[in-house]
């Protein structure tokens, strides 16, 4: 059983029994990230992406070599055009059942993503065609539908205010 479907051309799987009822059972963990951008009236950049075709986050993989921070300000700015500053880490998320990703290709991953708050320091908004397709300013309290459904947590989580980082 399926906690929640995602979609054709980016499922998304979890399995209540727990990771040894997967199939197909997860063969990787990569890290990745994840910026919470927030800009003037407090809303909030998100991107329609290329690959499901769904708003979220700016989002992606750490590259070998690279840093977390490093990674976040490279996803911003290849999916956005947006020069961003890490301001302070606000969570990291590893629950398989909203972290485990089945591809087209067959493959099944297992993310461990590491999420930012980030504040714009320069660059011009426009979306790159190959990752984001869209991109926009919402207000947290005005979520487009089809939202990737794990980043309305992540964005609660951001703008909480909490000191320490959620873990979850």
């Amino acid at each position: 059983m399926k906690l929640f479907a995602g979609n054709a051309a980016y499922p998304q799987i979890g399995y209540p029994a727990g990771p040894l009822s997967w199939n197909p059972f997860p063969r990787e963990v990569r890290p990745g990230v994840a910026a919470v951008v927030l800009v003037a009236a407090g809303r909030v950049l998100l991107v329609r992406r290329a690959d499901n075709r769904l708003w979220g986050l700016p989002s992606g993989h750490v590259e070998p070599s690279e840093t977390v921070a490093e990674a976040v300000v490279r996803e911003v700015r290849e999916e956005t055009g947006l020069e961003v500053e890490v301001r302070r880490l606000c969570g990291v998320y590893s629950n398989p059942a909203t972290q485990v990703f089945a591809y087209p290709d067959g493959r099944v991953t297992h993310f461990i993503t590491a999420s930012f708050v980030c504040a714009v320091t320069g660059g011009e908004l426009h979306c790159d065609g190959v990752e984001a397709l869209d991109a926009a300013l919402y207000s947290p309290s005005e979520l487009p539908g089809d939202l990737l459904p794990m980043h309305p947590q992540w964005l609660a989580d951001a703008i909480s205010n909490q000191a320490a980082a959620y873990v979850r």
